[in-house]
């Protein structure tokens, strides 16, 4: 219970009128629930990084309203999350242990998103091979766009978008290309899996409607599985599979 309150002692003391959390936090067995309810909620910035270390960590967040903003750096063995939103205008950066080769090797998070023009930038262990990622994205909205680079010997991506078709164009870059959906918003998903997979990594995308771009890579020794199911508008997907 200790480490709990005195985490929760800091955020009390860092939080800022404009319902913005700035945090450093070292130590193990951290239990941490976020809730912020309002417009322009922060959780760290591009210059201030809400920042996690130790290990066996669970850290979830709730966020209610729009133009969230989350960058977020996890350092620890073991990580697991809620992070739910309801809003438009969500951005999302969490860098999980990617200079680090012996960390972040186990993660669990499901992330749930009610609202339109939501982004999602999730690096997970950079060059080192985690040992077990299970992530979940639920995304129900508008002009989304999912960018998860997973680096690990078995990760399971589960995401499901709902609701692609308003007339706006969403463009996003990454270290591949620049994609932009003219025909109208939709979801642009890119998902690069990495690492020799000792039983497989797995990625299973349900898309339902709108101007779509999907990108998904995968690399690995054994048994590499996509699943996609897509129903709907402009679908332009590249699948590229290696052993």
């Amino acid at each position: 219970m200790k480490p709990v309150m005195a985490i929760l002692l800091m955020l009390w003391a860092t939080a800022a009128s404009a319902n913005e959390i700035y945090i450093t936090q070292i130590g193990d067995s951290l239990d941490l629930d976020i809730v912020q309810d309002g417009s322009g909620n922060k959780i760290g910035n591009s210059t201030t990084d809400a920042e996690f270390e130790g290990d066996t960590m669970t850290f979830s967040i709730t966020q209610t309203g729009d133009n969230n903003i989350i960058n977020a750096i996890i350092n620890g063995d073991t990580y697991t999350g809620l992070w739910d939103f309801t809003g438009d205008g969500n951005e999302v950066t969490l860098n999980c242990d990617s200079a680090a080769a012996s960390n972040c090797q186990t993660v669990t998070l499901d992330v749930d998103v009610v609202g339109s023009t939501n982004k999602f930038y999730f690096d997970l262990a950079g060059t080192a091979d985690a040992s077990g990622a299970d992530i979940s994205f639920d995304v129900d909205g508008d002009g989304n766009i999912v960018d998860l680079d997973v680096d690990g010997t078995n990760a399971t991506i589960d995401i499901v978008l709902n609701k692609n078709g308003s007339n706006a164009s969403t463009t996003v870059t990454d270290s591949l290309m620049t994609y932009t959906t003219s025909t109208g918003s939709g979801s642009i998903v890119m998902v690069d899996v990495d690492g020799d997979g000792s039983t497989g990594h797995t990625i299973d995308l349900t898309s339902n409607g709108g101007a779509n771009v999907f990108e998904i890579q995968q690399s690995g020794v054994n048994d590499n599985t996509i699943s996609g199911t897509f129903t709907g508008d402009y679908q332009d997907v590249n699948i590229s599979q290696s052993d």
